[in-house]
């Protein structure tokens, strides 16, 4: 896979990324949709999209946020199929996205919330470049957790667009993790399976291969991706590899719970 598509020079003005940070961030701190980014801009390109991502991180980080890590987006091809997309995104992760394991979670301040189950990965050394491997994110793993994201595109009908979704940080809301914490070399991480049930009803299920492969490759990815950015993943990071299955929709009153094989089970409530 390549990133050759994040080489593109950007179409639009600084004060036209501006712009668009300020209209993503309202949508996402009044959890208001709005129109895909493209209908005003069509010749935006994917490139001024992680321009919109990147001053939206600076004005998270400026107000006194933290930045914890980097989520995969559209890496498998239920996703991709969901989406129409082909190329995979990133996303940063804030740490106050985070919610405990069996807590209860808001819909009122979200748009259009869904599930997916991930696989996350905790590094303990530096990746970079871009010839990031598999060997390599498995060298620099220091363990590896069971999660669920809660994605929430800020997009009126849940219709997007590659540069429009890049700009609204790759739909990245909540995430919540649990199960137990796993040395990587101890998981065959190529052959997991998971099942996702709402209400106690299975809705999903799916293999890590789903996931660009292997979940460690879709990581890899991921640095792939920031390399050609000018950025580089550093230790300690928390990486999310991307959905194992298509995302699920969920309403005020849902539970869900979701079973990795080896790895446990993650639970959560919305309200």
């Amino acid at each position: 896979m390549t990133t050759a598509a994040l080489r593109m020079q950007r179409q639009l003005a600084d004060a036209d990324i501006s712009s668009l940070c300020d209209r993503v961030f309202v949508a996402q701190r009044d959890a208001t949709a709005i129109p895909k980014l493209t209908d005003d801009y069509p010749q935006m390109t994917l490139a001024d999209g992680y321009a919109v991502q990147f001053e939206l991180l600076r004005r998270h980080m400026a107000a006194g946020q933290r930045q914890i890590g980097w989520k995969a987006g559209l890496t498998s091809k239920a996703k991709m199929d969901q989406m129409g997309v082909r190329v995979p995104t990133v996303g940063f992760l804030l740490a106050d996205m985070f919610r405990p394991e069996t807590s209860t979670i808001r819909t009122d301040d979200l748009v259009h919330p869904r599930v997916e189950c991930e696989m996350a990965f905790v590094t303990k050394t530096r990746l970079s470049g871009a010839n990031c491997s598999r060997e390599e994110v498995l060298a620099a793993t220091d363990f590896i957790v069971p999660a669920v994201e809660i994605i929430d595109s800020r997009f009126s009908g849940f219709k997007f667009d590659l540069p429009s979704v890049v700009a609204d940080n790759s739909s990245s809301a909540r995430y919540v993790t649990g199960g137990r914490a796993r040395l990587p070399m101890d998981v065959d991480m190529s052959t997991l399976g998971v099942v996702m049930e709402r209400n106690g009803e299975p809705v999903a299920m799916g293999s890590s291969a789903a996931v660009a492969g292997h979940p460690a490759d879709a990581v890899a990815l991921v640095v792939k991706v920031l390399d050609s950015l000018g950025e580089e993943l550093p230790a300690g990071s928390f990486v999310m590899s991307g959905g194992i299955t298509e995302a699920i929709a969920v309403s005020p009153g849902d539970h869900i719970g979701v079973r990795f094989q080896e790895l446990g089970s993650v639970a959560m409530r919305f309200s």
